[in-house]
């Protein structure tokens, strides 16, 4: 009969590979399209999509990966095969020696020295902005830029990006000695909402943004011209062409085909009017363009259940791993004090990174997708496992240890047959616990590719969507129930028997 300690040991492996195949399906794509996470980016990607998609090429559409650097450093990668972007962007946060004279020729040239292509401009531009509520502005007297420096006690809040970019906040305050010092982080969708419930005063805006007209908004002048001009172009891996010449090629399609007028009305359509994204590509493709695109949506219950499955194989490979890896680091750490003091202190120690920081820390090692998203949430479940199996093991009674040694036991088979069953109910109380963090920890993984249940919720956010919202939240509470009864059971397997029953039974 096999002991428990050898059943656990058999379980985590084949939770790898049943759990981690249910992500890895379907043919590989020849192209990867990357998005940002906000809503025009989404739509020019699956616009970008459904064009390569004419031509008959495989191509996948990673949406909402994140912000800029995420996105430049998968391109770099190779992770993804071409995003789009905004020239302002390129000048300001990834070519930054670009002398502000220079045009988009110079832009290519840098480029293509890291091995990037650059599209002509899309026809539009969509460049940064400060907003605030019409009748505020009107009842202050503000138009431009430069009428806020008399407004001190004015509240700000700026998308992360825009707080910290070169030609964000930090810029725009010394260019235009602005005395404010109330400044917010808030995500840029969720600012729209706390500028219309009079919560701030002031946000960044993208001048194409649905939001402005709707919430009756008043985009300032920005009169001292201070930023860049954002046309919208694609950035491309210089191999792609070598890869799929005429997918590339029929790209140019799009050079100049999109006007801001156009932009504004896809993206009302999909935040105002709550068309999903591929339906709206379609529409315009179809409209502008006569290419018949995908105008189809996934029913709901199936893109759950692919949801689902993918948080479920973040999970179990995650957990599995730190399974494996914590109990032996956890056995080390109780027989060897010193030693095992240090390994607390570092899981310990990555415990406490943020987790949106740890998995923007993988991108650089791994790339975006499943593999760093299940590293960052390794590191993650590592340190319950480690901390209970070191609680357990030396909880144990000094005599049962000495007993076991004038039994003749060898210290490995003291350490199957004595010291893990009797430590097993601490044990599996820190994989629970470890779980349980995990199922949650897992929605973030949606912000670098990795799919998962974060990736309604993402959109919901993004959308103002609570149904969307709850596509992701109510499945993630329910597999962390489930979670929790899995390993009841599976404490009552590997616990023995004695240890389980309560003292007064």
């Amino acid at each position: 009969m096999r002991r428990p300690s050898s059943r656990l040991a058999a379980l985590t492996p084949a939770l790898i590979v049943a759990l981690w195949g249910a992500s890895c399906h379907g043919a590989s794509p020849e192209v990867r399209v990357g998005s940002k996470k906000f809503t025009e980016s989404v739509v020019l990607g699956e616009i970008v999509t459904q064009v390569l998609r004419s031509t008959g090429t495989r191509v996948e559409h990673r949406a909402q990966l994140g912000g800029t650097q995420v996105l430049w450093h998968a391109l770099l990668a190779g992770e993804i095969d071409l995003y789009p972007e905004y020239t302002g962007t390129i000048r300001e946060d990834i070519v930054r020696e670009a002398p502000p004279d220079e045009g988009d020729d110079f832009l290519r040239s840098a480029l293509a020295g890291r091995g990037v292509g650059m599209s002509a401009s899309l026809g539009f531009e969509d460049s940064y902005a400060l907003g605030m509520k019409e009748t505020d502005a009107a009842r202050l007297g503000v138009t431009r830029i430069s009428d806020l420096r008399g407004l001190p006690r004015l509240r700000l809040a700026f998308s992360e990006e825009f707080l910290y970019r070169r030609d964000g906040w930090p810029t725009v305050k010394t260019h235009y000695g602005l005395p404010q010092t109330q400044v917010r982080s808030l995500d840029h969708d969720l600012a729209y909402r706390a500028l219309a419930a009079g919560d701030v005063d002031v946000i960044d805006l993208y001048t194409t943004d649905a939001e402005i007209p709707h919430y009756h908004l008043r985009a300032l002048d920005d009169d001292q011209g201070h930023f860049p001009r954002y046309r919208a172009v694609i950035l491309y891996r210089l191999d792609l062409p070598a890869r799929a010449a005429s997918a590339v090629a029929s790209l140019a399609i799009l050079e100049g085909r999109i006007t801001v007028r156009d932009m504004q009305r896809l993206n009302a359509r999909v935040k105002l009017e709550r068309v999903p994204e591929p339906v709206v590509a379609a529409g315009f493709l179809a409209s502008a363009l006569g290419i018949e695109g995908e105008a189809g949506r996934e029913p709901r219950a199936r893109r759950v259940g692919r949801y689902v499955a993918e948080h479920l194989a973040l999970v179990a490979a995650s957990l599995s791993a730190a399974i494996l890896v914590g109990i032996p680091l956890g056995i080390i750490a109780a027989r060897r004090r010193r030693l095992g003091a240090a390994i607390l202190a570092v899981a310990g120690i990555v415990q406490t990174i943020p987790s949106l920081a740890l998995l923007v820390l993988m991108i650089p090692l791994l790339g975006i997708g499943t593999l760093p998203a299940v590293a960052a949430l390794f590191f993650y479940s590592v340190l319950p496992i480690v901390r209970n199996t070191v609680t357990g093991l030396t909880a144990i009674p000094a005599a049962l240890i000495e007993s076991a040694e004038i039994l003749g036991l060898s210290s490995w088979a003291r350490l199957l047959k004595v010291e893990l069953p009797i430590a097993s109910p601490s044990v599996v109380a820190g994989i629970q616990t470890s779980a349980v963090i995990n199922v949650g920890t897992a929605t973030l993984g949606a912000l670098i590719g990795a799919g998962g249940l974060g990736q309604p919720i993402l959109t919901g956010i993004r959308l103002d969507d609570l149904g969307l919202i709850l596509e992701g939240a109510v499945p993630a509470a329910l597999l962390a129930l489930l979670v929790q009864a899995l390993f009841a059971g599976l404490g009552r397997l590997v616990i023995p028997k004695g240890l389980r029953l309560r003292p007064d039974s």
